[in-house]
């Protein structure tokens, strides 16, 4: 890629990790800028400020669903010639646009299974695994995190000298798993409630079948019939520990409202690594708030960065509550390999 105006330059996005300048800073006759702070584009004030950031830049390097690129922003930003994402989808980019535009779109990938992560300090790191995948191993942090209750045992045994077994956690053996979708991520949860913990897993999904759900089980390396194929209304009535793992949609924001929460029993949790708008948020604060379910563990918002007002920030309801900031996606393993290498002529 090349300009024939001036030297190239890039601006990098939503890096909070402060990883990717390094990766940029080398390569020669590039002008390297970079904005950690977020700036929505979902209103008219957040859109123009980053219009007004991003409209000298011939490249873009953006963290994967971090920084939507609507068309109304991509129409705002001449220069644009390269949009950089980490990851291979990403579903905030209006792909169309950028291509009638003649924006080159470019992803990555972190280190695959059976290929060591070279970008790793020690480049003897195993590969991982066959199936492994960082967000199943996050969704599973914050379901143990809250079932055994360590996050606030945790903070008490650290500020009250007096602190000691102030409450019970929820045993999960011969539970019931209840998978809110059963793809892969799904699926991949599902794998490790079945046979960690020997849990009953129930799925639902728009269109799942008993036939899709028993093709999941044997991608995952189970027997047919291990993941049961539910209706929506059975999964949320019996399931004891509920995990959303569904792709962000117009058809599925809001999947999780009032009615939902209310057929839960009040001693089963909500755990969402997927997406925050699956689930009504003032639905889900005023459920725990009244203590209609157990608890909820979250790794993903409604608006992210959480705004430093936001009530989740001073939650103090009677449901117990965990959360993390959107960790799911983001590894000290994968970071270096999510860059993409290109070059200026």
């Amino acid at each position: 890629m090349s300009s024939s105006t001036s030297s190239p330059s890039i601006a990098i996005l939503d890096d909070y990790g402060g990883i990717a300048s390094k990766h940029f800073q080398s390569i020669p006759g590039l002008k390297v800028d970079s904005f950690p702070e977020t700036l929505n584009p979902a209103s008219d004030d957040g859109l123009q400020a980053l219009a007004n950031r991003l409209k000298p830049y011939t490249i873009i390097s953006t963290m994967r669903e971090r920084t939507p690129f609507p068309s109304n922003l991509q129409s705002q930003l001449p220069n644009l010639k390269l949009l950089l994402t980490t990851g291979v989808r990403n579903a905030s980019l209006d792909i169309p646009t950028a291509t009638s535009r003649g924006t080159v779109i470019a992803g990555t990938t972190g280190a695959k299974p059976g290929h060591p992560d070279h970008s790793a300090k020690e480049s003897t790191q195993a590969p991982p695994p066959p199936g492994y995948d960082s967000t199943t191993q996050h969704t599973w942090a914050l379901i143990l995190s809250l079932c055994s209750r360590i996050p606030q045992d945790d903070a008490a045994l650290k500020s009250n000298p007096g602190a000691w077994q102030s409450g019970f956690s929820l045993a999960l053996g011969g539970k019931t798993l209840g998978l809110c979708g059963l793809g892969k991520l799904g699926a991949n949860a599902g794998r490790i409630g079945a046979q960690a913990f020997g849990m009953n897993v129930i799925a639902w999904s728009e269109n799942l079948t008993q036939e899709k759900a028993d093709a999941a089980a044997e991608t995952a390396g189970l027997p047919r019939g291990t993941f049961k194929a539910v209706s929506k209304a059975e999964l949320f009535q019996n399931a004891d520990v509920i995990s959303l793992h569904y792709v962000l949609s117009p058809r599925s924001r809001g999947i999780v409202g009032n009615e939902e929460l209310a057929m839960m029993k009040p001693t089963s949790v909500l755990v969402n690594s997927s997406r925050g708008p699956l689930i009504e948020e003032q639905a889900l604060l005023n459920a725990l708030q009244q203590g209609v379910i157990r608890g909820a563990a979250l790794d993903v918002w409604w608006q992210e960065p959480l705004s430093a007002d936001s009530p989740w920030r001073r939650y103090k309801g009677k449901g117990e509550l965990v959360m993390s900031p959107h960790m799911g996606y983001v590894n000290e393993g994968k970071s270096g390999a999510q860059f993409v290498a290109f070059f200026f002529c």
